[in-house]
């Protein structure tokens, strides 16, 4: 049962990263382009996600080293996030989250997933969500976010982030494999 638990859940967390890229993918090629304004707001939610999983990981890791994990992702995403705002206000860009955003409720089921798993089991799936999460950002920004950008400083500063979403990818992989010889 516990192995189920913890294949389901990292089955999910790779899904729910798939389906942030389909559907940012999906909003780029749909009827209205994706905007500052809007890619902003994706931005936006992307760290505050992290930041949410990142405290529940701080709460309910059994290991020492995924809780530090957990705080060092609410830490970072909390000033990139704050960093990403200051920027948005001196351009003088209101985010506009996209009409049908999709990302919120695929974060809010991922969180419930986790939620329902416990000691290493939760462990091994805040694991596998992180990996998934963070490569299925980085897919969205490169392919889709990135090209559409119009403000050469927003561009800039999303592009200078990409090498610490891939370090939290690759760091989640690390401890998985550590914790759990994967």
């Amino acid at each position: 049962m516990r192995r189920t638990t913890v294949l389901m859940a990292s089955g999910v967390a790779a899904l729910g990263a798939a389906a942030l890229v389909s559907r940012v993918e999906a909003r780029a090629a749909g009827a209205a382009p994706l905007d500052d304004a809007t890619i902003v707001a994706i931005f936006d939610a992307a760290n505050t996600f992290d930041i949410e999983t990142g405290s529940l990981a701080v709460a309910r890791a059994q290991n020492k080293e995924v809780r530090d994990y957990g705080k060092m992702l609410v830490d970072v995403h909390t000033a990139v996030r704050q960093k990403g705002r200051d920027l948005a206000a001196k351009l003088g860009v209101t985010p506009t989250p996209p009409r049908d955003f999709q990302m919120s409720a695929d974060h809010a089921a991922a969180v419930k997933r986790l939620q329902s798993v416990q000691g290493a089991s939760f462990d091994r799936a805040f694991l596998e969500h992180e990996q998934a999460y963070h490569a299925a950002v980085l897919a969205a920004v490169r392919t889709t976010l990135l090209p559409a950008i119009q403000n050469q400083e927003l561009k800039d500063f999303v592009t200078s982030l990409a090498p610490a979403f891939e370090a939290h990818r690759l760091a989640a992989e690390n401890y998985e494999k550590w914790l759990f010889g994967k």
